[in-house]
Formats: C-alpha cells, structure tokens, sequence
C-alpha cells in the first residue's frame, strides 16, 4: 500500500483520473460479438446550455448505471452529444448579434448561418467538458451533434418518408404563437403560469340604435377590434329574444351577429362570449362551426396592426393597446365594472413570452394516423416491455397517447434543419424532395415541366424534437446503413434516464420513432428523475437564485462528495429537496474513507507466527463476519438496482463502509496501541477495502479510483472502471453478531451515562437462554467493550446494574452506588416508549390493506418488530421486579 495525503483534497486528483480515464479510452465501446452490451444515449443538453442542479442528477445517475455495467463486464456504451436548440440558439445569436449592431433582418440566411454556426463552435461544447468534471464516462469519441451533417440527412430523409406515407400534411390551423421567438410552438413547449389579471365586463351596445347593450367579460379587451360575433347557449332564456340581431363593436361599430352554440357556460361570466376567431383556440373552433369572418389584428411581434381599423392602437405592442383600449372604453361608457381574477397564462417554455393563439399556415404530423399505424406505441408501454420507473408515469403516459392531437412540426427560423419542400412561383407546393434537382424529376414524372429556377425551398426549418425523436437511431447512423454493426448490435439501448416533463416532447416520440423505423422499442427502461428544488420547494431556477452553481460545488466539496450528496435524496420521479447539507455529507463520507484507508496503511505487520492462535482467529472471525455483511448488501444492491431504487442501494453501500467496515471491522482487527497487526489479518483487511471501493465505484468514481491505485502495485492502464464488481455468492454465509454488537454498544453506552473511564475494565454476566448467541464472541465482546467475562449466570444485583440486550440481560458489575429511583425511572421510560411503538405496529399491522398489499417480506418485518418489542418489555419487566 501507498502513502495518501494527510488530508483528503479531491482536487488534487479528480482531473488526474478524468484525464487518465480517456488517455487510455477506458470509456470506449466497439461491437464485440459474445459480449452482452449496455447502452444509454444521453438526453442531449441543448448546445446552449451550462451544468445546472437538473443535468447534475440526471447524468450522476446515468454515469452510476453506465459504470456499474462495465464492471459487471457488459460493453457499456455510453453516447453522448448535444441538442441543436433552434429557438434557443436563434435567440442567443441574434442577441450577440444585436450587441455588435447587426439586424438579423439585415442578414441573408446563409450570413445568419455562418454567425450561429461559429457561435456554436465556440461556445457548444461547454457543458459537455462540465459533464467530465462530474466524471461522466461517456463515449466521448461517439459525440453526437443534432445538426451534424449526417442527422440531418435523417431528419430530411424521415420528413419526406412520413409526407409519402400519407403521415405529413400542410393546413392552416390555429397554433401556439410565439411573438418573441416568432416561430409557432407545439402544444408540448408551452408552460402554463397562474398570473393576476383583470376581467373586463364590457357593453356590446345593440345596432338598431335602442341604446340595449350586452355585456361580455374579456381578459384581453385589445382583441376587441377583431370580434366577429357574440355566442350565448342556446336554452339561455335570458337571450334567447336577441338571436339573429346585431350589436355594434366598441369604437369600429362593425355588426356582429349574436348567435348561439352549446358551447357556451351560461353561469361563467355574464353568459356571453365575444367571439375572435384569430386570437382564440375555442374560439376559432365556434367560426368554423358558423362560416365567421376570421380578423386578425395582431402582428408576428405581437404588435395591432391595420386590421384593427383605430389608428389609435396600431403599432402598438398588445399589452401596451390592452391597458390603452380598458381607460378609452370607460371613458366611452362601455365598462360596466372591472375586477380582479387569477388565470392561466399560456407561455414559450424558452423565450417566456406570453403565447398569442393564431391561425397560421404550418407543416404537421398526423398523430391519430400514426399511432394507429403503431399501436405498440402505447401497448409496449402498458404492458412493461418499456418498463417506467416509478411505475405510476404509465397512467400519465396512456392520457397523452390517448388524447393525442397533431404535432406541429414547423418552425418558423433559420437554425435547424430546412423542411424540404419545394413551391412554384405561385406559391403552390409541388414536391417534397432532398434537393432542388431532386424536386424538378418528381415534376418531370409527373409530367409536369419545371421552368428554370422556378422553385423555391420552404423558409422553415423543422422542430427539434424533430431531430431529438430519433437521437437512439440516429446515432448510430440507423437512418444512413439501418443494417450498420453498431446499430445492430447497441440498438435498442437498456436505459433512458430523463425527466418526466419531457415525456411527451421525447420519450413517447422516441418509443414512435423506434417502431416506425426499426419496427422494435428503442429502449426498455426508463428511470424518470424527480425535479430539483430548494428546501422550501421552490423549483431551482437562476431568476429565484435558489440554484447554486454545479461547478462551484465540485470545487468546494469534490465531484464524489455532490454525487452523493445529489443521489441519497432522490427516489426515482419523486422531487429532491436539495441541500448543501447533503453535499456536506458526501464530502465527509469521502473523508471517512480516506482517513480508514490512512489508519490501515499506518499499521506496521508481524508474521502470524509471532501472533497468539486467539489473536488470529478473532481477525478471522471478523474478516468473516465482514465478507457477509458484504455479500449480504451486495444481494440487496442486486434487488435495489433491478428496481432502479438508486438512492437506497447507495444508502446500503454508505451504512456498510460507514458503519460495518469502518465503526465495527476495524475496530475489531485494530492492534493495541503501538503493536502491529498479523500479516494475514492485514491482507484480509486491503482485499475486503479493495472490494468495498469497487462496489462504491459507480457512485464516487474519483476516490474509489484513488484508493484502489494505491492499495496495491497496478500496470500501466489499469483501472477500477473495468475491474470486476463483486457479485452475491449464495454459497456465503453470515455470522449472527446481532447479540453481540448489542452487548458492546449497550456497555459503551452504560460507561457513558455512569460517566466511566473507557479504560477501565468492568465486570459482566449475561442472562440469556441462547448462550451460544455470545460464547463464540466473548473475546470481541472483552475487547471491543472491555470487559471481563464472569459467566453465564445472575451477577450480584446489589453491585451490578440490568442492561437490556434484545431480548436477554446483561449484569455489568460497577463499584459505584446504585440509584435504585433512578433505574425504575429510567426502565419505565424506555416500557413506555416500547409500547408506543409497539402500538403503532400494532395499527399497521391490524390494517387489512396494508397486510394485504404489503410486499409478504415487509409485513414479516412489521411483525419481527413486534416479537422483538414484546421480548423487551418482558426483559425490561423483571428488571423492574428485580430493583
């Protein structure tokens, strides 16, 4: 064994490993036939992203995963890469434009493309090179690009598949507009926000001039200037008299019918509903049902244009007309009352800006057509050959597929992969192709003579989710050679980790995309990982400044220490209340077993030959006792890892170095003060440490890494990562030192409350009908406890005092006067609290729907507590009667 440092600085050594790691390609994966491969792709981080909390737990927990697969000797490949981000990355270019002067408007498109392509150059990558800070063992060789040259050759050669199968279509429909980022949004990328608004209750005053008014409450009074008619339901006896006339809107005076539609809630509001077919989902659902006129007086920025007929208004941004239009409608006497009201406000999951609803001209997939196509999209999910974890995101799942509407697929920017559709001079589409010369022969077979460059491309470039759909595909170049070696052999991957907020916009895409194209999942597990917040609940975000910097805590606490920290409260889709508290603790945990790896080195060794026979086989006895204590965890890991129950394995793992090798083990194997340890003793010792870092591995590479170097000489490119795990051994057995752990912790804590010099040897018997229980481990008793042995009998009560242990009694003889009140108070106490508890066990166990539903192992569990605390009592009973 080598020498440590004195003190444990993990950036010290963090980048040495990383760099060494990837040196020797310790993280590449290649075909091999005969070897079960384990493959996860990476959610791919947008190119615009930094490391925040989120991508920290998500990638700790795919890295875990990854690293323990190949150690299990499965070819673990892990590919990384990043997302193009259209609407994001449009936007930061065009601000680092805006900052050096420049328009985009001022740009051609290939000029704006040149800008976003050496933006993304300089800047892309970044979160990438955090990922290996937190010691991510992707495939770094494999990194992919959403935009690369050959996904977007798939992307295009996907589009015009669908378009031909009848699956694509072109319509205008009412989308989600994003004034903002100008570009149409899917249903997917819009966030909903409770806000305070105000309902406006306005007069429609009558056209036949009787001075008759209705009233209609409105939160958005500037789309007034576009209504087309008011709707109230038909059975409304309250209008019914007024179907068939007109009203006037406010300040244009245009006649409007007043119609009728069930539609229509006659108890919200005042039961009238101004219709405005271009600024409303519903709306524009009632004009197509009555042949309504469709006004739309908003622009591409979310500005009044003419359409709006009041010069007043136009040019002005909508929330400015909005406050503008409520003052000038009072003062005209049509606002009848205002009041306060709590809505939900549609926004740009990337811009925030508030969503404008509008019809507009887009490309879309027909979802209904498709899944009716793929039904395993939604069976293989329900039937768990896509497993989910926690199971319970199924039923989420079944409502989306269930309810499925069409996906908008066009959006309206330069950055991201140009949709192939070529139009006329007229504007008519006339094909969809790859290319213009491509395009111009589809005309020719149709009979049809291209005139030359006639043809123009669609301005629009595709969604990314477009791209992101087909990420388990496409990386391993599926599209361009679907017979490839790699994708025949990685393809489908084990295990997608992701968050459950992006179920809809990638996970079920993928499970589509996976049977249309290679007619199989494309995955068959996925672990959904809860959302990050703060210890008030507030999810973590930059504008609360909740959300600490990843990088800064690697820095302070070690990139082990904020792995842990991260995945010992993080239950798989249940939220994480992050606190810097619990990174603490994975920093101190690391410092354990430095500081257990320091006190081991720092033994001097004798041969076993100068060692007393006892000596030797109380070490063998401990090694023992430790190798099952090992073999038992590695059993319950086998269990928690099936069931993706992460955070409790790495508890299991934490309690075993913690508490077994580090607060018993070595304890039990440590020489006096100033002697040496036997040589096999020793041994035994550095093989049971190298066994515990190669299970820890996966969780904290970094010190595992360390240590493991240093226990023992190791060849030039030799590496934990690809050591072997330790597996379960069914053949292994524990020794029972329950009883006697108990003695020895129940006479520390007697010496502590008595207020006992740990040196000085006390006196003690025990009282059990299961001798056998203690005998083999009276030595580890005597010298852990330091106590000597009288027997197995009844000690003089008047110079000893009763400690309960389990369900036995221990006498330890003190040459100190008894409290005799103080003991009875202190047993009924402890009487008390046992049936306390023993109530609630109790009512656990009396409720037929927990004994029913009940894993079998857990309600045996809730029994044992009971036995045990009935035992107790009866122990603790007699020394009452005995005082």
């Amino acid at each position: 064994m080598k020498e440590l440092a004195k003190t444990y600085s993990p950036q010290d050594f963090e980048d040495k490993w990383n760099q060494y790691w990837l040196q020797h390609q310790l993280f590449h994966a290649t075909a091999k036939e005969g070897v079960e491969p384990y493959t996860i792709v990476i959610p791919p981080p947008n190119v615009t992203g930094v490391l925040h909390m989120g991508h920290m737990l998500n990638n700790t927990i795919q890295d875990v995963l990854v690293r323990r697969a190949r150690m299990q000797g499965k070819n673990a490949c892990w590919v990384p890469g990043t997302d193009h981000a259209s609407i994001a990355t449009e936007a930061k270019v065009v601000q680092m434009l805006r900052e050096q002067g420049i328009k985009k408007s001022d740009l051609s498109r290939e000029d704006f493309l040149t800008h976003a392509w050496n933006w993304k150059e300089k800047y892309g990558g970044i979160i990438l090179e955090q990922l290996k800070k937190l010691g991510a063992s992707c495939d770094w060789e494999r990194t992919r690009f959403t935009m690369e040259p050959k996904l977007s050759e798939a992307v295009i050669e996907v589009f015009i598949d669908l378009y031909n199968k009848g699956l694509i279509y072109r319509g205008q429909r009412m989308v989600n507009w994003d004034p903002q980022g100008k570009t149409a949004l899917s249903d997917e990328e819009v966030i909903y926000k409770e806000v305070q608004s105000k309902l406006y209750f306005v007069r429609y005053f009558m056209a036949d001039g009787s001075g008759a008014y209705m009233t209609v409450a409105t939160t958005r009074p500037e789309t007034i200037l576009a209504d087309v008619a008011i709707c109230v339901h038909p059975n409304d006896e309250r209008f019914k008299h007024l179907l068939g006339k007109k009203c006037l809107v406010p300040f244009i005076n245009r006649e409007i019918p007043i119609i009728a539609d069930e539609y229509i809630d006659p108890e919200f509001g005042t039961g009238c509903l101004k219709v405005t077919p271009a600024h409303d989902q519903n709306d524009y659902a009632i004009g197509q049902k009555h042949g309504l006129e469709v006004i739309d007086v908003l622009t591409d920025e979310g500005f009044i244009n003419e359409n709006a007929q009041d010069a007043r208004y136009i040019g002005k941004d909508r929330f400015v007309v909005r406050k503008q239009i409520a003052i000038d409608l009072e003062a005209a006497g049509h606002i009848e009352k205002i009041e306060e009201y709590k809505n939900q406000v549609g926004t740009s999951e990337r811009t925030g800006a508030v969503i404008e609803p509008r019809l507009s001209l887009q490309w879309w997939v027909d979802m209904k057509a498709f899944m009716a196509k793929n039904p395993e999209v939604l069976t293989s999910v329900m039937n768990d050959e896509v497993k989910f974890h926690p199971a319970k995101m199924k039923n989420t799942y079944r409502h989306w597929i269930e309810n499925i509407k069409d996906w908008c697929i066009s959006r309206q920017l330069w950055w991201g992969q140009r949709i192939p559709a070529w139009y006329n001079e007229k504007g008519e589409l006339v094909a969809v192709a790859k290319t213009k010369e491509e395009a111009e022969k589809i005309l020719l077979a149709k009979g049809q003579q291209p005139i030359a460059n006639n043809l123009h491309q669609d301005q629009d470039v595709l969604d990314t989710w477009f791209s992101s759909w087909l990420w388990p595909i496409s990386v391993f170049d599926g599209f361009e050679d679907p017979k490839n070696k790699d994708i025949n052999y990685f393809y489908p991957t084990q295990d997608l980790v992701t968050a459950p907020e992006i179920m809809f916009f990638w996970v079920a895409r993928m499970i589509m995309a996976g049977y249309e194209w290679r007619g199989e999942k494309p995955f068959s597990n996925v672990y959904y990982t809860g959302i990050v917040r703060d210890k008030q609940r507030r999810k973590m975000s930059k504008s609360l400044g909740n959300s600490p910097d990843p990088l800064d805590l690697i820095a302070q606490f070690g990139a082990d220490g904020v792995r842990m920290g991260m995945l010992i409260c993080s239950p798989a889709g249940n939220d994480i209340l992050f606190d810097e508290s619990q990174v603490e603790q994975g920093r101190n945990f690391a410092n354990k077993i430095w500081n257990a790896y320091r006190l081991v080195n720092g033994w001097n060794q004798k041969p076993d030959a100068e060692t007393e026979k006892a000596v030797i086989e109380s070490a063998e006895m401990s090694a023992t006792w430790m190798r099952g204590r090992m073999n038992e965890v590695l059993k319950e890991l086998e269990d928690k890892f099936t069931d993706y129950r992460l955070s409790e394995a790495l508890m299991s793992v934490y309690k075993l170095i913690w508490d077994d090798f580090c607060a018993w083990y070595l304890e039990m194997i440590k020489p006096p003060y100033g002697e040496a340890i036997h040589e096999s003793a020793y041994k035994a010792c550095t093989e049971i440490f190298d066994e515990l870092m190669r299970i820890l591995h996966p969780f904290m590479p970094f010190i595992t890494e360390e240590i493991w170097q240093t226990l023992a000489e190791r060849s030039e490119g030799a590496s934990i990562c690809v050591a072997p795990m330790p597996k379960y051994d069914a053949q292994i057995k524990t020794l029972d030192l329950t009883y006697a752990m108990e003695a020895i912790t129940q006479i520390r804590n007697l010496r502590n409350a008595k207020g006992l010099s740990p040196k000085e040897t006390l006196d003690f018997s025990i009282k059990s009908l299961e001798e056998q229980r203690y005998a083999p481990y009276l030595g580890l008793i005597a010298k852990l406890a330091n106590v000597q042995f009288l027997g197995f009998a009844l000690a003089d009560t008047g110079k000893a005092v009763m400690v309960p242990c389990i369900t036995d009694e221990l006498f330890v003889v003190l040459n100190l006067v008894i409290d005799v009140a103080a003991e009875r108070e202190k047993i009924e106490k402890e009487i008390e609290y046992l049936q306390g508890f023993m109530k609630s066990v109790e009512a656990k166990l009396s409720n037929e729907k927990f004994v029913s539903n009940a894993k079998p192992e857990l309600v045996e569990k809730e029994r044992q507590k009971r036995a045990d605390a009935e035992a107790k009592i009866a122990v603790l009973q007699k020394s009452l009667q005995s005082l």
